[in-house]
């Protein structure tokens, strides 16, 4: 079950650290390099509803094998691209994949486990989180560094092929079969005017720069506006018809369910935008290795599971204030290393950047964990399962806005400001969203934290990873 969440994970961190060297081999423009990021997000995000959806329909066992069977040839067709659109066609493939096998893990964890054993399979789940980012920056980094058969950045899609081979088998031999007992129907209308009003939205972010905003790019922003409004009115219409909305208007208007999304979108954005510029400054401005750009990120991910681990416990003796002190913690990190970028330039010492990273990674670890069960702490129990899988997706379309528009701001500003003080403002731009997301939090009830309901029914739990 957690080879789905590890493979998702990983697939986020080693593109980022491969990010140069293929905008390099495939003479990629930045908008080129930034779908590539962007779109694998983009199609997770859009499909984790009804990927959920339709494992409580069709067999969450069937959808697990078929979303991994597709991640992985997904993976290859990435591995073998020629050109940059098969590339970000593949990580499109990806993201799909990615949408119909994730939701399920923690649905059949739910149903293979008994309470009893269940609080120690989701123990597990917690360390899969961080073994799946450091794995994503320092293996990827090694495979782009040992040019594997002259294969350069190939291997880090082609790693993909086994574990999703033995994933697929061992699903078939091992998992139980599971449905939701009450009748699931999906919401066709509202899945393809939300995935063209968000497809509208961040393909001319992505690709507007680089093609000086032709007439297209405007109006593709005008018809995501239209787009999304007629997504908010036929969902509030099927909502008051008694039908089955994407996303149910009603858990919009539930206390702490506003702000948990505001808190996440801000959040997310930065982590996105975050992310592609430093990774970008390391190799292209610092020139390091795809290797050594990986072991400079390690810390960030090595302090992100460490304080994963321990924020259960955090979050169960101080409430909400634990998330306020993990955004504090990330705006800390990210001033100490834009002071770092701003005064040091291409002089940065690893050793200077470091506390900043390691800091950065201790309030992810805080936020990114606890933001979830923070806010479902506030939700019914019955709404559970829906409201989870509206954060997580709200989680993912952040990092894709996080990568298209801190990416804009970064190239747009790399040829006045060169490449350290393009990414010393991206850096600060990403700070002010933290602090956002910081003020936002202290909005929320000081009481303490309840750990988010695992499930009141399985069914209830349509998706929540």
């Amino acid at each position: 079950m957690l080879t789905a969440l590890f493979m998702a994970l990983f697939d986020v961190f080693v593109v980022n650290v491969a990010a140069p060297s293929i905008q390099r081999d495939l003479g990629a423009s930045s908008g080129g390099l930034e779908l590539v990021l962007a779109g694998y997000s983009f199609t997770y995000a859009v499909g984790l509803v009804t990927g959920g959806r339709m494992g409580d329909m069709f067999g969450r066992r069937r959808l697990f094998v078929g979303g991994m069977a597709m991640f992985t040839v997904a993976s290859l067709l990435c591995g073998v691209a020629p050109n940059i659109a098969v590339l970000v066609g593949g990580r499109l493939l990806q993201g799909i994949g990615a949408a119909a096998m994730v939701p399920q893990v923690l649905a059949m964890i739910n149903v293979t486990f008994p309470p009893s054993e269940r609080a120690r399979a989701l123990s597990f789940l917690g360390a899969t989180v961080g073994i799946g980012t450091i794995a994503g920056q320092i293996l990827g980094g090694a495979l782009v560094q040992l040019n594997i058969a002259g294969l350069g950045w190939r291997p880090i899609f082609f790693v993909n092929l086994p574990v999703g081979i033995l994933a697929v088998t061992g699903a078939l031999r091992l998992l139980p079969e599971s449905r939701a007992h009450r009748s699931q129907t999906l919401d066709p209308v509202g899945l393809v005017t939300l995935t063209a009003g968000l497809s509208a939205l961040i393909v001319p972010l992505v690709l507007g720069r680089n093609e000086g905003w032709p007439l297209w790019t405007w109006g593709s922003l005008a018809a995501s506006a239209v787009l999304l409004s007629g997504f908010a009115l036929w969902e509030r219409d099927l909502e008051r018809r008694n039908g089955a909305p994407l996303v149910p208007p009603q858990l919009l208007r539930l206390p702490g369910i506003s702000k948990g999304l505001a808190i996440t979108a801000a959040y997310f954005t930065f982590f996105g935008g975050f992310l592609v510029v430093f990774t970008v400054f390391l190799q292209t401005g610092l020139g390091d290795s795809p290797l050594r750009a990986g072991m400079t990120l390690a810390p960030l991910g090595a302090a992100f599971a460490f304080a994963s681990i321990a924020g259960r416990r955090v979050a169960a003796r101080y409430g909400a204030s634990a998330l306020t002190a993990g955004t504090v913690l990330s705006a800390i990190g990210l001033l100490t290393l834009s002071l770092v970028i701003a005064t040091s330039g291409l002089q940065a010492s690893i050793v200077a950047m470091v506390p900043g990273l390691v800091v950065i990674g201790l309030g992810n670890g805080l936020v990114i964990p606890l933001l979830i069960g923070t806010v479902l702490a506030h939700v019914p129990v019955e709404s559970s399962g829906a409201a989870a899988g509206v954060l997580t997706t709200t989680q993912q379309l952040s990092l894709a806005l996080g990568v298209a528009l801190i990416g804009l701001l970064f190239f747009t500003r790399l040829p006045s400001a060169g490449i350290a003080g393009a990414a010393s403002v991206s850096l600060f731009v990403d700070l002010a969203l933290v602090v956002v997301a910081s003020a936002l939090t202290l909005t929320l009830p000081r009481r303490r934290a309840q750990v988010a309901p695992v499930a009141a029914s399985v069914e209830d739990v349509e998706i929540a990873a």
